[in-house]
């Protein structure tokens, strides 16, 4: 057996996991909700055949990210202390609750759901406090300008994405469980919009009074809607589980009002970002290549199509159907595209270190 291949194959493992990028969990985060979104318009063949390959896309990249703890844990280190890498660690967390999603809504698997429900919980503890208290007690840190992306929105997916699973989970199990989801559901969702809050001010800030060129407009910048899309799905399905809570009942004037709040947030933000993106690749002629990153502009067009539908049935607006009737098209085409994207990079990349060797 020849030794040099088998150890150029394992030395370019190795290469690839040291240089993972955090967010790569988007690729759950957009193949599950794009898959939902199947589910709930009826292409059932199309939603199984994605909610197989985001299992063992989930699985990979858990794998791959705890050989990267294990190998390489300054390098961990380093991306946990980086005001632009450190947010996309959030992507685990709404992977994780997107996948549990797709186990109670498509596979009615309710204790899987669970499991991922508590293991988002637990990544989403760990990851805020580690995060933000490494950007805080960091002594050198960079200007706004340089330091903020639409990526930091990730923490608001984050914790809208354990709003929804644990939500879309109370209505199968009994009392006082049913509860306690909801009132975790209703927490984590007031708490994913004063983060927005927070964050969306400073995002908008550097928009308006800093230079702007196209290398700056990343593709996580589509996240600027897209947390606010989760959000609105949030507070429909909370809507819809306020007959089984008594406080969610009390509440559910201020809850319908915040969830068409966040819905016209979020439907503000995309004739703005299609406009800028124009910019960026038409006036500017930015170079489309893939990058992981693309799974960030994905997420957001199929979870505005899944909250529009979820919202639209929840408050009885069936005026808005024809809204996720589209944008389903749109953002399965979105999904294509990058995955093509994907696998013609990851096959350049196999040419050329076959030829290298």
């Amino acid at each position: 057996m020849d030794v040099e291949p088998i150890q150029a194959r394992e030395g370019a493992l190795r290469t690839g996991v040291k240089n993972l990028p955090p967010p790569y969990f988007a690729l759950v985060m957009a193949t599950g909700i794009v898959s939902i979104a199947m589910h709930l318009f009826g292409v059932s063949a199309l939603a199984w055949g994605l909610f197989g390959f985001n299992i063992a896309a989930f699985s990979i990249l858990s794998v791959l990210n705890l050989l990267r703890l294990v190998w390489f844990p300054r390098s961990v280190l380093a991306d946990l202390f980086d005001h632009k890498r450190s947010p996309g660690f959030f992507t685990s967390v709404a992977g994780c609750c997107v996948l549990g999603s797709q186990f109670v809504r498509i596979a009615n698997n309710h204790t899987v759901g669970l499991a991922l429900l508590i293991l988002g919980i637990v990544l989403w503890a760990v990851l805020t406090y580690a995060i933000f208290t490494a950007l805080t007690i960091k002594e050198e840190k960079p200007t706004l300008d340089q330091g903020i992306t639409g990526a930091w929105l990730l923490a608001v997916v984050a914790t809208q994405s354990v709003a929804v699973l644990s939500s879309l989970l109370a209505p199968h199990y009994g009392q006082p469980f049913r509860l306690e989801f909801n009132f975790l559901a209703l927490s984590m969702w007031l708490c994913g919009g004063m983060l927005y809050i927070w964050m969306m001010s400073l995002i908008f800030y550097r928009y308006t009074f800093f230079k702007f060129s196209p290398g700056d407009l990343s593709p996580p910048y589509w996240i600027n809607m897209g947390a606010m899309a989760i959000s609105t799905l949030a507070g429909a399905v909370l809507i819809s589980n306020s007959g089984d809570a008594p406080y969610l009942l009390s509440l559910l004037s201020f809850i319908k009002g915040f969830t068409v709040f966040y819905w016209a947030t979020g439907t503000w933000w995309i004739p703005m970002l299609f406009i800028l993106a124009m910019w960026r690749y038409v006036f500017k002629r930015f170079p489309f290549r893939y990058d992981p990153l693309y799974w960030g502009a994905v997420f957001p067009l199929g979870m505005y199509t899944v909250a529009t539908h979820q919202m639209a049935q929840a408050m009885d607006l069936p005026f808005l159907a024809p809204i996720p009737q589209t944008f389903v098209y749109i953002a399965l085409a979105a999904w294509t595209l990058v995955f093509t994207g994907m696998v013609v990079s990851i096959v350049g990349s196999i040419r050329a270190r076959s030829n290298a060797e």
